[in-house]
């Protein structure tokens, strides 16, 4: 009976870690605590950090002053060609969720803006690799613990490793 009430429990932690882990997708504020502005080097900033498939850009802004474009190429990435425009958002607080691996090209849809520097180009990798900003790790069990700090998630780990929902053990 011990070994039974057991795997349950290590089957439900593995279950709910593996989900916690698909839920903890990254949130990066683009610019970091500066956000999305025209005195901000966004190039440092990108290149600090690691994108991954799953992700999210964030780009906080004063709405009305800047917006932010996604333009179709590196050439009109490095040109400020805002013609070539995949999709324009302009609420001030845009999300951008990184769906799959490539690079894509920001820059502010504000005249001159972008010609001043404010762009950024964005490389997403795989959803394997870790994103920045995080932190390591410190032991081989703790890809179970990360997600079992949130307390939505330990909550149903709880749930699940005291209802008799693996009844069939």
């Amino acid at each position: 009976m011990g070994l039974v009430k057991s795997s349950k429990i290590l089957l439900s932690i593995v279950l709910v870690a593996a989900i916690g882990k698909e839920a903890s997708a990254t949130q990066h504020v683009v610019g970091g605590s500066q956000g999305w502005g025209e005195s901000v080097d966004l190039n440092s900033w990108a290149s600090s950090q690691t994108f991954k498939v799953g992700d999210q850009l964030v780009f906080k802004y004063s709405s009305g002053l800047h917006s932010v474009v996604e333009l179709g190429s590196e050439a009109a990435y490095k040109n400020c060609d805002l013609g070539t425009a995949l999709d324009s958002k302009n609420s001030g607080n845009d999300v951008v969720k990184l769906t799959k691996p490539g690079t894509r090209y920001f820059a502010c849809g504000t005249l001159g803006h972008c010609g001043q520097g404010m762009k950024v180009k964005i490389t997403t990798v795989a959803g394997n690799a870790p994103s920045t900003p995080a932190s390591t790790p410190s032991s081989s069990g703790a890809c179970f613990i990360q997600p079992l700090a949130n307390p939505f998630v330990l909550a149903a780990a709880i749930f699940l490793a005291t209802t008799d929902l693996f009844h069939l053990f």
